[in-house]
């Protein structure tokens, strides 16, 4: 089953916590602190594998979570670090933050990759906490949480050439003359709805893949039929082959069906009217082909003098090498990376976010007896701080003065005894200074 779009979560594994431990050695007296610090969560890191075609995998597997790192020991022991998980895609994969709707990064080489949920830091041990005032703190850190997002995955096929144009008109069946590919074929339309991928062999040593996509109809731009399923696939071939039906078996009209189908890929990127296109004028050997074929140049030639239309059939493969042969000439011409200016912007493209400082603005508010305290600084420092310990605590009491809150709650009417919450974690409110 050919999958191009999938909805993912990652989270980057939690840093280990540090750790409270004090040297008690025979002949080391007053030994000091000898807690170590906790090493840092393991990172989801994504990376192209050329070997894949298809976002498959993603459909079972949803949820993406590295290892924690290792908890510090005593004797100041660093806890190891966690292996870092690593996630295989296929090339031509874009990676979209779900909430922010930014891209992550654009995936089209093979060996590429990004880190798409960076591990937490690891907890501090009470080594790193002792000062000349106190040499045996009982205090330390929890590990930073991990990074967690959810990503968006779409694939876009990487072909060197694209067929395009309306159902049944004979694009599989071309894929399956000139390459190994085996695509359903059947008289009704949609016969194919995903992409179609196969090795061209030229014949000189030269090659290249072709995509076989899904028809378009009018209104593809918008959504209608198989819509941006199949669009978002042609922005990855570097030529385009519009295969044309010149016998009109369907009672169309060949040249409104080459208008259509140019209009809705340019609706949906303007770059695409750019791209190199040659019109494979399909069904040359039905009757009224020649005809058709003859209107088709006079009207084309008015509205694009420079298009290139060869005639072939798949059936009897009339014109079939030559249209290999053009085809093969045209991508030596042009650059190996689709020029495009979207993919061009998100190619190589890494979100990079700077820590903001501390901030120690904070507002309070009253519910009832109970005073809560708002404050990004004071809560990151409590899902950081081990507050099991006397130490932990004086050190929070501490921040609280500096930053001026105890005296705030105060002036707010705040008393000997009253609630006091920040975030989760809840005290009694004390006026004795000398416990700072």
């Amino acid at each position: 089953m050919f999958v191009d779009k999938a909805k993912i979560y990652v989270k980057g594994g939690d840093g280990g916590d540090g750790l409270v431990a004090f040297r008690r050695e025979k002949y080391v007296p007053e030994g000091g602190p000898a807690g170590g610090d906790g090493g840092r969560g393991g990172d989801v890191i994504f990376r192209v594998d050329e070997g894949l075609r298809t976002l498959m995998d993603f459909r079972y597997q949803r949820h993406f979570k590295a290892d924690k790192g290792v908890k510090g020991r005593n004797k100041s022991q660093h806890g190891a670090n966690a292996e870092h998980m690593i996630v295989r895609i296929p090339p031509g994969t874009v990676l979209i933050d779900d909430d922010t709707g930014e891209t992550i990064a654009d995936m089209t080489r093979h060996g590429q990759q990004v880190v798409v949920a960076r591990g937490g830091r690891g907890g501090r041990g009470n080594t790193r906490f002792a000062t000349a005032a106190n040499t045996a703190p009982e205090l330390a850190e929890n590990g930073e949480e991990g990074q967690e997002r959810y990503v968006v995955m779409e694939l876009k096929v990487m072909a060197d050439v694209g067929l395009v144009g309306f159902p049944s008109v004979g694009k599989s069946t071309l894929l399956s003359v000139v390459s190994a590919a085996k695509p359903k074929i059947g008289a009704y339309h949609f016969t194919t709805i995903t992409p179609n991928l196969g090795v061209v062999d030229v014949g000189d040593g030269r090659s290249f893949v072709m995509a076989d996509l899904p028809g378009l109809i009018e209104g593809a731009h918008e959504g209608i039929g198989l819509g941006h399923e199949f669009l978002r696939h042609v922005e990855r071939t570097r030529i385009i082959i519009h295969v044309v039906d010149m016998s009109g078996s369907e009672g169309r009209d060949p040249f409104e069906d080459w208008v259509k189908i140019n209009d809705e890929l340019k609706q949906y990127n303007a770059a695409l009217a750019d791209r190199p296109q040659i019109v494979a004028a399909n069904k040359m050997d039905m009757p009224g082909s020649e005809e058709n074929l003859a209107a088709f140049r006079e009207r084309a030639a008015e509205v694009r003098p420079d298009m290139e239309i060869m005639p072939i059939s798949s059936l009897t493969r009339q014109g079939i090498q030559e249209l290999l042969y053009r085809a093969t000439d045209i991508l030596d011409s042009i650059p190996v990376a689709p020029v495009i200016e979207e993919v061009a912007e998100t190619s190589e493209r890494k979100v990079y976010k700077l820590e903001a400082e501390d901030d120690d603005s904070f507002t309070i508010t009253r519910e009832n007896d109970t005073f809560i305290v708002s404050s990004p600084r004071i809560e990151r420092m409590l899902k950081r701080m081990q507050l099991s310990t006397h130490d932990a605590i004086l050190k929070l009491a501490r921040t609280l003065r500096h930053m001026g809150v105890d005296a705030e709650l105060r002036k707010r009417g705040a008393e000997e005894g009253t609630i006091v919450r920040i975030g989760d974690f809840e005290f009694e409110f004390v006026e004795n200074s000398s416990y700072y």
